[in-house]
């Protein structure tokens, strides 16, 4: 399999992965099309799984290697680690304040960003986007790091990296479209709309793999940046979001865990 999977360039790898990745999101928005809402205590459960996938992902996929990668290329390890960390928190946190943008859930008048006369199903789908432009980025690092034959970028990780991020990609795309159905929306545009918010991850993950294949040198950065804005992502959003109904915080704690184990399994068996 693997054998297979190397015939073709990194960026067409991380192009088919990051395809994957938007698939899975649509597969979340054609909920709609069977149902307007889904219990609250389960889309609560499916986003901390995705919190839980990402934390793990960030450091067996990312962090992990980035470190390893560091050290074989003669950097400062935990210098290297911090500064892409932190950048790629700061990146988000830039792009939190200048995108209008509205979390599942929430009226509109606490939109977050600049205030803007947008409608609610456009913030909406910015709101998932932003969660999506590292997503697909670090799916593109990690598929062109490959490409630098060190010991700490395997295809398997990259493999493993690829479906986490589908898994949690799941319920991401039904919390765009389920709200919108069920404020009268059709179905067909409530599906276009949730679909929509993971067409970016096809767009990062192809520019992430070519901008790491051409400046290998900044591959351990890359990788460490990719793991400071998923991290970031996890704990502005996606914790808050599914831990919102203070009824359901211990069922979604377990969904959390039960994430990070699924995709440390995956990392760890594929990687």
């Amino acid at each position: 399999m693997n054998d297979f999977i190397q015939q073709f360039s990194p960026i067409t790898q991380a192009l088919v992965a990051t395809l994957f990745t938007w698939g899975v999101t649509a597969a979340g928005a054609a909920l709609v099309f069977f149902t307007k809402k889904v219990n609250p205590k389960l889309m609560d459960s499916m986003l901390g799984f995705a919190a839980g996938v990402m934390i793990a992902a960030s450091f067996w996929s990312l962090l992990a290697p980035g470190i390893e990668m560091a050290q074989q290329m003669g950097q400062i390890p935990w210098v290297t680690a911090i500064i892409g960390f932190m950048v790629g928190g700061l990146f988000m946190r830039l792009a939190d304040r200048i995108l209008p943008h509205l979390h599942p859930g929430l009226d509109i008048s606490q939109s977050e960003g600049p205030k803007t006369s947008w409608q609610r199903s456009t913030l909406l789908v910015l709101a998932i986007t932003l969660h999506n432009i590292p997503e697909g980025l670090a799916v593109g690092v990690a598929f062109g790091a490959v490409a630098a034959n060190l010991s700490s970028a395997t295809l398997g990780g990259a493999i493993a990296l690829a479906i986490g991020i589908g898994l949690q990609n799941f319920p991401e795309g039904a919390a765009v479209s389920l709200p919108l159905r069920r404020e009268g929306m059709g179905r067909t545009k409530s599906f276009f709309m949730g679909q929509a918010s993971g067409l970016v991850e096809p767009i990062a993950g192809v520019l992430g793999a070519a901008f790491v294949l051409h400046i290998q040198g900044i591959l351990p950065y890359a990788l460490c940046f990719a793991a400071g804005a998923m991290i970031f992502v996890v704990v502005e959003e996606l914790i808050p979001e599914s831990q919102r109904n203070e009824k359901n915080i211990d069922t979604v704690t377990m969904a959390t865990m039960t994430g990070f184990g699924v995709m440390m399994i995956l990392d760890v068996a594929l990687g």
